[in-house]
């Protein structure tokens, strides 16, 4: 089996340094990583991800951080038959994802694990 780490919600904005300034300012989260599409923010143990709202965004997001995206996807490659899948690939900011629009939502999971 896999391993779960974190589960964390991701908030599609129109204006990310805003976004990423109300949590920063406003709810004392830290910066753990940001470009100019992407940004993630931590407190305590929790973290938020702030990416760029368009066309391909979903009403809702949430990323799942595990150990080891290639074993979870040999596991359940077989099961995804008629769901919109991304298979995993590498993402310019050190991770490893794969992409699955949850069935009859419009919500789109990000499974993932950080690149060594």
């Amino acid at each position: 089996m896999y391993k779960a780490l974190f589960l964390s919600p991701m908030i599609p904005s129109f204006n990310i340094e805003e976004t990423a300034s109300f949590f920063k300012e406003v709810l004392n989260f830290s910066p753990v990583m940001r470009s100019a599409t992407y940004a993630v923010f931590q407190k305590d143990n929790l973290t938020i991800h702030i990416l760029q709202a368009g066309h391909d965004i979903g009403q809702m997001e949430f990323y799942l951080e595990i150990d080891n995206v290639d074993h979870l996807w040999t596991l359940i490659k077989d099961k995804l038959n008629g769901i919109r899948v991304k298979e995993p690939f590498n993402q310019d900011y050190g991770m490893r994802e794969i992409h699955i629009s949850i069935p009859h939502t419009n919500t789109l999971l990000f499974i993932g694990h950080e690149i060594k």
